[in-house]
């Protein structure tokens, strides 16, 4: 009997080998499973290892018996299909690997063999089964399949495509993907086809790092543009490293991953952070320069804001302001100097009716933007501009670009502002969004300041009403007055002075202050003013003045309003005189050779107070002038009562002979002086009272 199987031939003729000490042995000690089968298919001799794989059946249990009976339908299933299948081509059948799970539940994979067992005739005695457990194997092999497939997916899920090059960098390999993307075919891209779809602009630095690499058996990393199949690019970054066996490159192996989104992202974050700070700058840009038209009063003040922001944060050039006469129907430039001449405004007035950036903003009501001189000249011709006379403008102008704004408030045109340029200039959405708002934050500004002025002039006229129109002159006496208004809020102020001549032909001088501002201080002064008078025509003793006007005051006026004056009598050609002071800063006195003296006399209190009145004597002698002043002269935010009385003595000492002996240039320089270097917040007030010196005459 011979068998095509690896199992040693038995000694004897007949597949009955139950004799057989030596394969009984082979039978038990194996690894690997084996059984024998008749021809009908039934089991006829099994070892413990094929138990063992069938669950622990007992091996008297099979002998004799079809697998069908025995065993698990799915393990009965194959072997019954593979003895067959040998029985019937009388040749070998593997079946591959077959899972079986064990008795304590593991899943174990096998790989069964069937071979044709036949006689010394030839004829198919028996069908041998050898199983061999190859579940490690299988592990193994599972194991490096999850593997690539994780690297697989990996690759995939970060856009990478893996190629492969020879140690020379030649392309020997296909990479599908990378011609998936590319659109080039094998022989193209096997042909360094590559390096054809790098983007022309970084082609050449892409080799030569290549090169570089090859040279240096380094790895290569680098990033560049890849022409797609769509003929758009995309970012790649490429990292290859070189395999190295016994000291020699084999081949390189490559991934290119694709970072266009990341790139796109890092982009957009950039072009975000760009509009970002220009908007947080033109924010910035826009408070700043309405805080600083908040704190501009006068047109002037605004005028000059805005071209102090043409200037910083436009970068213009040119910047001027126009408003508007409706009267005449033309805008009145307030700096000329911000349009050249040949821009064709006429002088100081530019009529509606003529063709310009600024007209052209108020006549539209809408911004008017030219970026280029092109632009200009079609803006223009439209608007019914004539052509040569822009065309002799555009010659011989150095501006390339400008800016018309109209200056509106509540849909009443004001003005316009014009901002030039010397370079043409690109005004993005954004840009004009800020432009519209500054214009409207100037004319705001425009419209206040212009109510600023035309109201201030009110109050200052109403407050001077108030005051004497002249002094009196008198013989043997000269009287000066000095006033400046401090009001920066177009209020009245409360400050006021008044000479008169007495009965007995001396002369009545007072400088008087009622704290506060507004109508209420004005109608204070005014009867503080009127009774002071009344009172010193009827006994003018300066305490009994001072008395009765405690009891005028606390009859008239609020217990918190706080009035304070200097009263003096004099006698003309001596200067004898009495003075009185109520809460005010005492009167200085100017010698001939420019010395100054303050009065030591009491301040008292303000009127108002309960208080005994006191006059003192107060000579003035000939060639002297006594002061009587505010306390704005000498007193500020930033200067106190005592240094600001300190001062006005160093500045009389710094007189000129001539200006001490007028009394009108001594208080021109007075006020001058403490004034300088100081911002005026309150009203100044001074009176000067002059005797001459005597004369051979008198």
């Amino acid at each position: 009997m011979s068998a095509e199987t690896s199992v040693p031939r038995p000694r004897e003729s007949d597949v009955d080998i139950s004799d057989s000490a030596l394969f009984q042995g082979m039978l038990s000690e194996a690894e690997f499973a084996f059984a024998f089968f008749d021809a009908e298919g039934r089991i006829q001799r099994v070892n413990d290892v094929f138990c063992e794989v069938v669950v622990n059946v007992p091996a008297e249990r099979l002998t004799g018996r079809p697998p069908v009976e025995v065993l698990t339908a799915d393990l009965s299933q194959i072997i019954t299909h593979a003895v067959q299948a040998v029985i019937e081509s009388d040749a070998p059948v593997t079946e591959g690997r077959v899972r079986v799970r064990s008795a304590e539940g593991d899943t174990r994979h096998w790989s069964l063999s069937f071979s044709p067992v036949h006689d010394e005739a030839g004829e198919l005695r028996a069908v041998a089964l050898v199983g061999m457990d190859v579940t490690e194997s299988r592990q193994t092999e599972e194991a490096l399949r999850r593997s690539e497939e994780r690297y697989r997916s990996l690759v995939e899920a970060q856009s990478q495509l893996v190629w492969i090059t020879s140690p020379t960098g030649a392309v020997v390999e296909d990479a599908p993907q990378w011609r998936a993307i590319t659109g080039q075919g094998l022989e193209e891209y096997l042909a360094n086809g590559w390096l054809e779809v790098v983007h022309p602009e970084e082609r050449q630095q892409t080799e030569e790092a290549w090169r570089e690499a090859l040279r240096g058996r380094t790895m290569f990393e680098w990033n560049y543009r890849v022409r797609t199949r769509a003929s758009g690019y995309r970012h790649f970054e490429v990292r290859a490293v070189p395999i190295i066996r016994h000291g020699r490159v084999v081949e390189w192996v490559g991934a290119n991953t694709d970072v266009t989104p990341q790139r796109e992202a890092e982009e957009m974050r950039g072009r975000l952070t760009d509009q970002l700070g220009a908007a947080a700058l033109r924010t910035a840009r826009l408070q700043g320069a309405t805080a600083m038209l908040a704190e501009a009063l006068t047109v002037e003040q605004v005028v000059q804001v805005i071209i102090d922001v043409g200037r910083t944060a436009l970068a213009a050039d040119r910047s001027a302001v126009a408003l508007l006469d409706t009267d005449r129907a033309a805008l009145k430039l307030i700096n000329g100097e911000g349009i050249p001449e040949a821009s064709g405004a006429s002088g100081e007035e530019i009529p509606l009716s003529s063709s310009s950036v600024m007209t052209m903003a108020v006549n539209s009501r809408r911004p008017v933007f030219a970026e280029s001189p092109d632009s200009l000249r079609a803006q223009l011709l439209e608007a019914g501009g004539d052509e040569e006379v822009l065309a002799n403008y555009l010659a011989s102008s150095d501006e390339r670009a400008w800016v018309g704004l109209p200056l509106l408030a509540a849909g009443r045109a004001l003005g316009a502002l014009r901002f030039s340029f010397t370079r043409p200039q690109k005004i993005s959405q954004e840009d004009g969004v800020f432009l519209e708002a500054l214009a409207g934050q100037c004319a705001l500004a425009v419209e206040r300041a212009t109510l600023f002025e035309r109201e201030h002039r009110t109050a200052e006229t109403l407050q001077r009403s108030l005051l004497p129109d002249r002094l009196p002159v008198i013989k043997g006496l000269e009287l000066a007055q000095r006033f400046r208004s401090g009001s920066r809020h177009v209020q009245v102020g409360g400050d006021w002075y008044d000479a008169f001549v007495l009965q007995d032909g001396r002369v009545a001088a007072v400088v008087g202050d009622v704290m506060g501002k507004g109508v209420k201080a004005a109608a204070g002064m005014g009867r503080i003013r009127n009774a002071m008078r009344a009172l010193a025509l009827t006994n003018p003793p300066p305490a009994a003045v001072l008395t009765g006007l405690d009891r005028v005051f606390e009859a008239t006026e609020e217990e918190e309003q706080v009035t304070t004056l200097a009263y003096m009598v004099v006698e003309p050609v001596t200067g004898e005189g009495t003075l009185a002071l109520a809460g005010h800063p005492p009167p200085v006195l100017v010698s001939p050779q420019g010395t100054a003296i303050l009065c030591d006399a009491e301040p008292g209190t303000p009127l108002g107070w309960p208080t005994s009145r006191r006059q003192f004597r107060f000579v003035v002698p000939p060639g002297h002038t006594a002061v009587l002043y505010s306390d704005g002269l000498v007193e500020n935010r930033k200067r106190g009562l005592d240094a600001g009385l300190a001062d006005l003595c160093s500045v009389v000492t710094e007189a000129p002979p001539e200006v001490v002996k007028s009394p009108h240039m001594l208080l021109d320089f007075l006020v001058d002086r403490m004034l300088s270097g100081y911002e005026q917040d309150d009203d100044v007030t001074a009176l000067a009272i002059h005797v001459p010196p005597a004369t051979k005459s008198d």
